[in-house]
């Protein structure tokens, strides 16, 4: 357990976080393209989109592509009613949905094909994140500055239901114990890290790559991706994008449930690598409670050994809680959440075995659709 909590910290300070950088001249900035797919994000496209027209990026070299992708509700409209009022916004329809195609994928295919030619960046933005007036302006100096083709943003997470407080930083910790960052971020390994929430990319490169179109069917089209890119000799990177960018996925267990498990499965390996990973996050987080009760109620009755064995079982259980009541603070929630961690492994491993489920039975839905 003592190990684990080690690794975690280690793994945050691998993650260099993109401080907030003046715009570049007129004159000097790169031409970028922001790419939103969105599928019925009525209560999310506004904000998102106010955010990214208030950027200190010079707005004569930003424009900003909504790809409406068949959405059900208001998503079209409400977009449509802010690029009336914005020149830099555009919105489209995405056309239908070919056999075999993933429709974030899909949407964001037809929006790098609709920018301009000499577009020099495209960003691929998620509808429920907002940015702080310096996000663009950073994220391409930092880009530039590392000689980068592909930068991914980790958003700070908003979280306001039970569900997220319980699920979500529990699944944060289990990514943090399990990822090795150091290979990961290596320009020497040909494994990469990203999340689809923020991802700026060359177009040169993403073009060389065949785009979102190569990875068409893919769930966690993000990952598959940056690896593309990364195993073609592209530099990638995943930076923590907290100050400047910020997130809230999921309104409640109907939507947390579902997202999740929709490529949980795939994110850790398969069905076999998920299935141990949940029995061992349960397991050792039912154990940081049962153990120093165990210990404490045998040493009460005198038995050999059980009060020496108090010692370090209270210490590793102090620590668990410490982390996870640190985490709690960190994400803005109330410290007790932390005290509760036991049972967000729980639920993290029911979402866990549904997502096994749903890949053996071939087929997975998400937002109306279900895909193989």
């Amino acid at each position: 357990m003592c190990w684990l909590i080690a690794r975690a910290f280690n793994q945050r300070s691998l993650l260099q976080v993109l401080a907030p950088t003046a715009p570049p001249a007129p004159e000097r900035a790169p031409r970028i393209a922001v790419i939103i797919p969105a599928r019925d994000e009525e209560s999310n496209i506004g904000h998102c989109l106010h955010s990214l027209v208030e950027q200190t990026y010079p707005p004569s070299r930003l424009g900003v592509w909504v790809i409406d992708d068949q959405s059900a509700d208001r998503t079209f409209a409400i977009a449509a009613a802010i690029a009336d009022k914005y020149p830099q916004v555009n919105v489209l329809r995405s056309p239908p949905l070919p056999p075999h195609w993933v429709g974030k994928s899909h949407a964001c295919w037809s929006g790098a094909r609709t920018v301009e030619t000499d577009t020099e960046w495209l960003c691929f933005v998620d509808a429920d994140v907002w940015a702080e007036p310096a996000l663009l302006a950073s994220a391409i100096a930092a880009a530039d500055a590392a000689e980068l083709d592909l930068l991914s943003l980790a958003p700070r997470q908003e979280l306001q239901s039970f569900a997220e407080r319980l699920v979500m930083p529990c699944g944060l910790y289990l990514l943090a114990f399990r990822q090795d960052l150091r290979t990961l971020q290596s320009r020497d390994s040909d494994e990469a890290t990203a999340t689809g929430q923020f991802l700026l990319v060359r177009r040169a490169a993403y073009e060389a790559i065949g785009g979102h179109a190569a990875v068409h069917g893919a769930i966690c089209e993000d990952l598959m991706l940056a690896r593309r890119l990364k195993r073609s000799g592209r530099r990638v990177l995943l930076q923590d994008g907290g100050r400047l960018l910020a997130t809230r996925m999921y309104t409640g267990w109907p939507t947390l449930w579902t997202g999740i498990a929709k490529n949980l499965s795939e994110m850790l390996g398969g069905p076999a690598r998920t299935a141990a990973t949940a029995f061992v996050a349960v397991v050792l987080a039912w154990a940081a409670v049962c153990i120093p009760i165990a210990a404490a109620v045998a040493c009460a009755r005198g038995g050999p050994g059980a009060c020496w064995a108090l010692l370090p079982a209270v210490l590793g259980s102090a620590a668990a809680l410490g982390l996870h009541i640190a985490g709690a603070t960190y994400f803005r929630i109330p410290p007790w959440y932390g005290l509760l961690f036991p049972l967000g492994y729980s639920a993290g491993a029911a979402i866990a075995i549904d997502s096994i489920r749903r890949r053996w039975r071939g087929r997975v839905g998400w937002k109306g659709r279900t895909y193989p």
